[in-house]
């Protein structure tokens, strides 16, 4: 057993895919030229007066319900105060004792392949909240620039319990997490452009003891970097206690470039902010026929989706688990399923998350941009099934139709000649001139050496051009030699 017990915890920023800000009519549209989509509202003119955005709330109640957790029938809005140059009211308007959203949880899945272990991890709450505007430090001859366009931008941000106890896992929990906010459509995913960030607290302790002193990383913008300044983060409280000094409570930023974090502030508490009830804003009212409703309009859940796969064409937890990762890979799974037949649906899944995966990764595609498209992969499928193709002369009709060469699987095998040699009257000539040819190689396999009849096999299948039947030869090779 360790001697040390990290214990993780996650603060998720998902920003949410609505067309105006949350409490103002500005545009959210990424890219625009600084202060261009800051109205009077997002920049606090005296006055101003902010209102709730719908389509804010109805997010947030989709994702209470796609975690099972629940829906505050009445929530408020309060008042965080603190001074920051890009926060121009003085104060960010969230939520503080009473959340939309309590309670949940996500199922993660730890580890690789079939060892995969699963895991819940529970959610304490998410809560609705504007964005603050963001400080611009490069091209400004030594000055700061602010850029208020985000200023207003609506967010959810959702806090875990804290339950996870490697970076391993919290790198799986954000990665469902970003999974599920794009699969139900309220957040684009985006990581570089800021739509979905992590903020990690981070303890360690003696296995069993109470919780150490957490420090929390903020604004980890990529899965690779949270995985990176937890490490280091872990070690470096390690350390730090082991040479007998106590670890203070702070904020710390990580550095790409170094690989390190370092300390920014002193970690404030609730208190420091001064939170009261926005006397702007109404409390939120959530009736149970608006619940209904959004319900009505959530898509199947991925684990939902995944005990389906499993059901329904038989797959395994793990390949169930991959190809239901995301909508898109889902769909095109299915419409491959659906073209080929029900029957080849492991096979469909094989090449999905296989061939087709490791190019996609290769080229740096999404699956929705695949040159191959399902109906095509499909069809391919279907002459694997039925013999036409074997494995390897498939992998070579693939290729032609990523690289856009064929416009389906028959049109390749005709034009280049691929069809798979099945017919034993064609194969059994073609062993026996190998067989002549290759007396030494029988001689040791007839005295027990399994190596000496693949080498024939491989002689026979570079004879017809990989186009014979494999498990043909082996059946006619293996008869040849009175096996």
């Amino acid at each position: 057993m360790s001697a040390w017990e990290v214990v993780i915890g996650l603060e998720t920023h998902a920003q949410l895919q609505t067309k105006s800000k949350i409490f103002s009519g500005a545009s959210t549209a990424f890219g625009a030229d600084p202060n261009r989509q800051a109205c009077a509202v997002d920049i606090a003119l005296p006055g101003v007066l902010p209102v709730l955005n719908r389509e804010a709330v109805v997010c947030a109640i989709k994702f209470g319900l796609a975690i099972g957790a629940q829906i505050a029938p009445r929530s408020i809005f309060a008042r965080k105060n603190y001074f920051y140059p890009d926060l121009p009211k003085g104060y960010q308007i969230s939520q503080f004792e009473l959340p939309v959203v309590s309670g949940g949880g996500l199922t993660i899945r730890v580890g690789a392949g079939e060892t995969a272990q699963e895991k819940t991890v529970r959610l304490t709450r998410a809560h609705l909240e504007e964005d603050a505007g963001k400080s611009l430090h490069e091209d400004f001859h030594g000055r700061t620039g602010i850029d208020l366009n985000r200023a207003g931008t609506p967010l959810l941000e959702i806090v875990t319990e804290p339950d996870m106890r490697s970076s391993a896992e919290a790198v799986a929990y954000a990665k469902a997490l970003h999974s599920l906010v794009t699969w139900i459509g309220i957040c684009d995913g985006n990581m570089q452009e800021g739509s979905f960030r992590c903020d990690a607290n981070v303890s360690v302790r003696k296995p069993g003891g109470p919780l150490g002193t957490r420090r929390e990383i903020k604004n980890l913008n990529s899965f690779r970097f949270l995985q990176q300044a937890i490490d280091y983060e872990i070690q470096w409280q390690i350390n730090e206690i082991e040479e007998g000094r106590k670890i203070q409570q702070a904020t710390v930023l990580f550095d790409p470039d170094t690989g390190e974090t370092r300390a920014m502030r002193s970690k404030e508490d609730a208190h420091d902010y001064r939170y009261f009830p926005d006397p702007d804003l109404l409390p939120l009212e959530i009736k149970p026929d608006w619940i209904a409703e959004v319900r009505s309009s959530l898509p199947e859940l991925p684990q939902a989706m995944q005990q389906r796969f499993q059901a329904d064409y038989g797959l395994s937890a793990y390949d169930a688990a991959t190809l239901a990762a995301t909508r898109a890979s889902a769909r095109f799974f299915e419409d491959t399923v659906a073209a080929a037949g029900k029957e080849q649906a492991k096979l469909c899944a094989n090449w999905v998350m296989g061939e087709l995966a490791a190019r996609l990764n290769r080229d740096e595609k999404e699956i929705a941009a695949s040159p191959v498209s399902a109906a095509q992969l499909a069809g391919m499928v279907r002459r694997i099934a039925d013999g036409t193709l074997s494995s390897k002369l498939a992998k070579e009709v693939f290729e032609a139709l990523w690289n856009g060469e064929g416009q389906d699987a028959d049109a390749i095998i005709e034009a280049r000649g691929l069809k798979q040699v099945s017919d034993a009257s064609a194969i059994e000539p073609i062993i026996d001139t190998v067989l002549a040819a290759n007396q030494k190689s029988v001689e040791e396999f007839r005295a027990g050496k399994e190596k000496a009849f693949n080498a024939l096999v491989g002689q026979i299948m570079k004879a017809t051009q990989g186009k014979a039947n494999p498990q043909q030869v082996n059946e006619l090779l293996r008869k040849k030699l009175g096996v």
